[in-house]
């Protein structure tokens, strides 16, 4: 398995078509939740993909400063799910926060987390900072990580 963080300039039109269809697979179809996931904050942020024999089986995305929070932010966390129950969203989650913090020096990362996860963002060094509202009828709580 192989790690890489790209800009989306820096995406292969296989590897966008690849990240997009594990989105929709897990995000739209498994979650049964219509939603844009096409919501042109792609452009502007860093992608963290891990492929297994060139085909991609988890991503999530950096967002900078202002995109969708003051601080900057990770979200569209997916893991297929022939490849859950290994430990991928962790190792993934810890490599964005390592990249954040040495490669962008920043400091402080907001995230919209489905509110069954809360427990596992926790663990990685997450808190609360708001109440669980409704994002596209799913449960979620803006959570923070401080260094």
């Amino acid at each position: 398995m192989n790690y890489k963080i790209k800009k989306f300039s820096e995406l292969e039109n296989s590897e966008l078509y690849q990240i997009l269809e594990l989105r929709c697979e897990v995000f739209v179809v498994e979650q049964n939740c219509a939603y844009n996931d096409v919501d042109n904050k792609d452009q502007d942020a860093y992608h963290l993909l891990l492929e297994d024999n060139k085909k991609i089986i988890a991503g999530l995305r950096i967002l900078k400063k202002g995109v969708s929070y003051d601080q900057i932010s990770i979200g569209r966390v997916v893991v297929s799910k022939e490849h859950r129950g290994l430990g991928i969203a962790k190792e993934m989650m810890l490599k964005a926060i390592e990249f954040i913090e040495n490669d962008l020096n920043e400091k402080e990362i907001k995230i919209s987390a489905q509110a069954y996860l809360i427990d596992f963002y926790k663990s990685i060094g997450f808190v609360e900072v708001s109440q669980v509202y409704l994002e596209d009828d799913i449960p979620h709580i803006d959570m923070l990580y401080k260094k």
